[in-house]
């Protein structure tokens, strides 16, 4: 019988963290041929989540409890949710109840077929503009950096192969990003269509602040194309000031005219300094992240771990 893990990062989910496990629960009776697995991982949630979890393990021998000392991000809790899991196969969705822990049987059919990872997608997303808008940026960044596929959906609801999350695992430096781990790791994925639903509880705890981290995450963690696309961009910079100079320098001798005004000088000082400014700051934030990773910063650190097989049921 083979071992199904569910890893769920949880955050302000006090209130529906009970109602997904219950889903998967039921899920997997009508799944007979698995084992199941569920570790959630409290993302140093601000409210009571961790003890609602808490009691849950308690009382269900399927779950697996993190209590992460701070809030690492929703990769790196779904990486330490990996690292506890034991299942030939790891689903991964999210604590909200907005993905239907329900139709995981899509996903397991699609793995049994021979694809490495699987991905839900989605007909229609019930979420916030914010959060499409975030979620359209974030596609469009792994199309044009990390070569994903056009027609490939990805998002939080996806299930992998054992020999695949340990390939993931390999990775253990800070500022994991999991959909890139994922598309450097095989090429063998699908999508299965399944509903979004409506959140019912809270909101989204992707704040602007932190989709823009998690956008330059995604920029900066497994390709160079943003150094190359500025490497592109200074040497076009370049040859616009050669012709501006050859332009310049026509006029001088031809009609004796040399450009006037201090409104040109200015504006090209400002774009050509502008630009430096960015491309040093994208050259810096690579140089930050070698210095993070040569100085060993943990992608997470657990305050307490409950193994399952603990609880009643």
């Amino acid at each position: 019988m083979k071992l199904v893990s569910f890893v769920i990062p949880c955050y302000r989910s006090a209130k529906t963290i009970g109602a997904v496990t219950a889903e998967i629960g039921g899920a997997m009776d009508r799944l007979p041929q698995y084992d199941y697995e569920i570790v959630l991982v409290n993302d140093c949630s601000p409210d009571d989540t961790f003890a609602v979890i808490r009691a849950l393990a308690a009382k269900d021998r399927h779950i697996a409890a993190v209590d992460l000392a701070k809030n690492f991000g929703q990769h790196a809790a779904l990486m330490c949710g990996m690292r506890k899991s034991k299942g030939d196969y790891v689903v991964c969705l999210d604590d909200d109840g907005q993905t239907p822990a329900d139709e995981v049987g899509k996903l397991l059919e699609k793995l049994e077929e021979g694809y490495d990872v699987v991905y839900a997608a989605y007909a229609d997303k019930q979420e916030s503009g914010l959060r499409r808008f975030g979620s359209d940026v974030n596609r469009r960044m792994t199309e044009i950096m990390l070569g994903k596929p056009r027609e490939l959906e990805l998002n939080s609801y996806f299930a992998a192969r054992r020999f695949l999350v340990d390939e993931m695992l390999r990775y253990e430096h800070c500022y994991p990003y999991v959909m890139g781990l994922v598309l450097r790791s095989t090429k063998r994925i699908c999508n299965v269509p399944v509903t979004h639903r409506a959140r019912e509880e809270g909101r989204s705890g992707y704040t602007l602040s932190k989709l823009l981290g998690l956008w330059m995450n995604g920029f900066t963690s497994f390709s160079v194309k943003p150094l190359r696309i500025a490497t592109y961009s200074g040497a076009f910079i370049a040859f616009i000031g050669f012709l501006y100079a050859l332009i310049v320098l026509i006029r001088r001798f031809t009609v004796n005219l040399a450009p006037m005004g201090w409104t040109t000088t200015t504006i090209l000082i400002l774009i050509i300094g502008g630009l430096n400014l960015l491309l040093l700051g994208l050259v810096g934030e690579y140089v930050g992240r070698v210095f993070m990773c040569v100085n060993a910063t943990p992608q997470y650190v657990e305050r307490e771990y409950i193994p399952a097989g603990e609880g009643g049921k």
